[in-house]
């Protein structure tokens, strides 16, 4: 072999010595690209896997709000409606003692008046019996009494709320007066009571008994 074909050998094996070393070059760097690619995709799992644990917990963490919401929402309607149902039986209540106080007022009333008008004809009968008597036979003890008694009797009406009703010399009221009789008197104005045959009364400003009267200039 010469000397020219020994230099052309060496230069051959150079040659291949380089390109090998590129080609471990090359597969070296693909080898690299590749981990690198997977350690790539693999922190993308994990932030995937990281966002679908974080939108799990957040769903969970929604749903179970919103059921502590709605049953929070439940337990408020409850109570109003507890609440307005106290309020109205209250109300009714209120309503049945006010009724019911009334009802007893009116029957007591009712109940009095029947008491008095039994007990007013008595009461005439005092007046027609002193009316009927002189100046001496007034002097009588017994006279004395009878007054006595009927004094006492109307206090006591009295003090009940019964009052007799004005009548002579008074305009004549259809709400307190009945006219049994009519007459003229110049003396007097129009519609004005001259006589009164039977005393009125009022009990409580409730007519009891309308008085019974002559009614003149009418």
């Amino acid at each position: 072999m010469t000397e020219k074909d020994l230099e052309e050998q060496i230069d051959v094996d150079d040659s291949q010595d380089v390109e090998e070393v590129k080609k471990e070059d090359v597969e070296s760097e693909s080898e690299e690209e590749m981990n690198e690619k997977e350690n790539e995709e693999d922190a993308l799992e994990g932030v995937d896997i990281k966002a679908e644990e974080g939108e799990t917990k957040e769903t969970k963490k929604s749903f179970f709000g919103k059921a502590k919401k709605e049953k929070k929402d439940k337990k408020d309607i409850e109570i109003e409606e507890l609440t307005d149902k106290y309020k109205r039986t209250m109300a009714e209540f209120d309503n049945f003692r006010k009724r019911t106080e009334k009802e007893k007022a009116q029957m007591y009333e009712i109940g009095a008046k029947e008491v008095i008008e039994k007990i007013l004809p008595v009461i005439d009968n005092f007046e027609r019996g002193l009316l009927s008597l002189n100046e001496e036979e007034k002097k009588n003890p017994f006279a004395d009494g009878m007054d006595k008694i009927y004094k006492q009797l109307t206090k006591t009406l009295e003090d009940m709320g019964v009052k007799p009703i004005e009548a002579v010399g008074k305009e004549f009221n259809p709400d307190f007066h009945n006219a049994v009789m009519r007459g003229e008197d110049e003396e007097l104005g129009e519609n004005i009571i001259s006589e009164e045959f039977q005393k009125g009364y009022l009990y409580h400003d409730t007519v009891v008994r309308h008085s019974m009267v002559k009614v003149v200039n009418c």
